[in-house]
């Protein structure tokens, strides 16, 4: 196999999310237009946090290679004239969803955190697709439904709707601060 070259290395390894996309950010701003980043991950979510953030931003997500633990996600960073960040507009906080599940209305709550992650604490009746997985898994959610996204952060919730916007979802909205915060009722092994 051919060895990449890139122009910068990033060490993210033993970070969760959202550090290594808070680390890529500030990596990108200082790396001229066309070169490339090398982002070193030990975190398995940064695969599809890294590709989702590249799309979401403008920059081009070239691809991941592992090496044992490690993740290599390579990613080229594009001109001023091609990035533009975007956030999803339609944002809720953590108090506001807990207000409206506890009133029982009739919403869906998408976690799209990793599985792991899901496993041992989530919000009950919470659906559970990974950031990485949404793509294949998008026919699970009905576009007529109130989604509302979550993750530890903010931070895939917001790729997460972004991407759901895309595909006509019309009636997504993002939980921030997410799960580091919830204070609300919970479940889990």
């Amino acid at each position: 196999m051919e060895n990449i070259k890139a122009n910068v290395i990033l060490n993210a390894k033993g970070l969760a999310c959202p550090t290594p996309i808070v680390k890529t950010k500030r990596a990108m701003k200082d790396l001229e237009a066309g070169l490339v980043l090398e982002v070193q991950a030990t975190d398995k979510g940064s695969k599809a946090d890294m590709k989702a953030w590249a799309e979401s931003t403008g920059h081009q997500y070239l691809g991941t290679l592992e090496e044992g633990q490690v993740l290599k996600h390579y990613l080229r960073k594009s001109s001023q004239d091609e990035t533009l960040e975007k956030k999803h507009p339609l944002v809720i906080t953590n108090d506001e969803l807990e207000a409206k599940l506890e009133a029982n209305e009739k919403i869906v709550v998408l976690d799209v955190r990793e599985t792991a992650e899901y496993v041992f604490n989530h919000i009950p009746k919470a659906i559970s697709i990974p950031l990485g997985e949404l793509d294949d898994r998008i026919r699970q959610l009905n576009k007529e439904e109130e989604i509302y996204v979550v993750c530890r952060t903010g931070s895939r919730s917001d790729l997460a709707a972004q991407r759901l916007a895309e595909k006509g979802f019309t009636n997504v909205v993002n939980v921030v601060p997410g799960m580091s915060k919830w204070s609300g009722k919970t479940t889990g092994i």
